[in-house]
């Protein structure tokens, strides 16, 4: 075998490889789960490099390099079809002629399909699209530190369409920071002529639960009485999150002032005089039942890292000096593994405080009150929510709510985030979101 023809099979070997871990169900370790979500994000580029390794092959009549290309192209194309497939979620919320009620111009302006592989006639406009860093919409009252965020708006010559979307980035509660891996979400949101407020919600260890939606209503607020300087209208006002960020934006949309929920002004901050209710609400894989987030924790990192060692001490010291340097941790963040996310963010375990997590749960606030919402969710997502966010959707229709659930067969956790441009599952959910919140643009009720 020559030298080029081991290079075909290695090639072929690997992208096979990375193509299975598709077929994966469930991951227990949190590197094949990053491995796992690279694997899905590229498979567009797996199923090419396949097809050409299974050409190679066959040309020098090298039936390893061969089949390793068939199959590696074969499975990855199978990931592209089944992510990208068509759906009626949104018929069954909105009826058969949901589509014409999204307004002719900003229909011109989406996407034709759930999966453009190469999408260079929107980067013109994309390119234009001017955003504002560390915009002060408040302060938090525990801490008094100011609140940030950054504001995306739409180019010269794209018409707004008055809709201002608050993107609450994912965290597991304590980690991470606004403007992480979103820009091509923002500019592609604000190439569509809405406005996008990226918020940094303040965490733990300064604050917990009632404190971090607390600084969500007062982005709502802010939004609803600054947004007029950004064409945002006050009654079109958007919550969007992701993990984390996704259950906060439920918690807060399904608890605006006046809710009928009990236990509902538990979190709407004394400072805060606006009405927080809002237009509708979009979650990426969010938690919608607490309770359960703690029963079903996939990982622990005490093997690795147990501060009680002395060489565990040293590394989560390292660790802490790095994500603070990337912001992977907030200034003032720690290393939380991830048993004690719900210990640190609720103050205490279910069997303590039952009430606390059941009020912070968004299923447990559901009713007629609640706004439209769209749910996205990985059938393999690594967190085991998907279960607890199927019931949502089920009890949200219960109560009359449009809810649209889109459901990513051998999709996992975060898949938005991870090569956006080519991932299929990140253009699909795009291409949903795009006919979501073109609906909620003239959305009466």
């Amino acid at each position: 075998m020559d030298s080029e023809s081991g290079v075909w099979r290695r090639i072929g070997a690997l992208a096979a490889g990375l193509s299975a871990l598709t077929l994966a169900p469930f991951n227990v370790h949190p590197l094949l789960w990053i491995a796992k979500m690279v694997a899905g994000a590229i498979t567009p580029i797996l199923a090419v490099v396949g097809g050409l390794g299974a050409i190679v092959g066959l040309a020098r009549r090298d039936w390893r390099t061969t089949g390793a290309g068939l199959c590696a192209a074969a499975v990855a194309a199978r990931h592209v079809a089944l992510v990208t497939r068509p759906h009626d979620a949104f018929r069954k919320a909105f009826g058969d002629d949901w589509a014409m009620r999204i307004p002719a111009d900003l229909r011109r302006r989406m996407s034709p399909r759930r999966y453009v592989p190469f999408q260079g006639h929107r980067a013109a406009v994309e390119a234009t699209v001017s955003w504002e860093r560390d915009v002060v919409f408040g302060t938090h009252v525990e801490t008094g530190d100011p609140l940030l965020c950054d504001v995306w708006q739409p180019p010269d010559g794209v018409p707004h369409t008055g809709l201002g979307i608050i993107y609450l980035h994912g965290s597991a509660w304590h980690y991470l920071d606004k403007d992480f891996g979103t820009r091509y979400l923002f500019r592609h949101l604000a190439a569509q002529g809405h406005v996008v407020m990226d918020v940094a919600y303040t965490m733990p260890p300064r604050t917990q639960i009632h404190g971090m939606v607390a600084d969500v209503k007062r982005a709502i607020a802010w939004m609803k009485t600054e947004g007029r300087a950004y064409g945002v209208s006050p009654d079109r006002v958007v919550l969007m999150g992701g993990s984390a960020g996704g259950h906060l934006a439920l918690l807060a949309a399904y608890t605006p002032t006046g809710s009928p929920v009990a236990g509902s002004r538990d979190f709407h901050p004394a400072d805060v005089t606006t009405d927080t209710s809002v237009r509708a609400v979009v979650c990426y894989y969010g938690a919608p039942d607490m309770e359960s987030v703690y029963d079903r924790m996939p990982f622990d990192f005490r093997a690795v890292l147990n501060p009680e060692t002395p060489v565990g001490w040293r590394a989560i010291q390292l660790f802490e000096r790095m994500a603070h340097r990337t912001r992977v941790l907030p200034p003032y963040g720690r290393f939380v593994d991830v048993p004690d996310f719900l210990l640190s963010l609720m103050g205490g375990r279910p069997d303590e405080m039952p009430e606390l997590y059941r009020r912070a749960s968004p299923i447990h606030h559901v009713g007629a009150h609640c706004p439209p919402t769209l749910l996205f969710q990985g059938a393999h997502d690594v967190s085991g929510w998907m279960p607890d966010v199927r019931r949502l959707h089920r009890r949200l229709r219960m109560a009359g709510v449009p809810s649209v659930y889109v459901e990513f067969p051998a999709t996992d956790h975060a898949f938005d985030l991870i090569f956006p441009r080519v991932s299929p599952a990140a253009q699909a959910a795009m291409y949903d979101l795009e006919r979501f919140l073109g609906l909620m643009v003239a959305y009466e009720g």
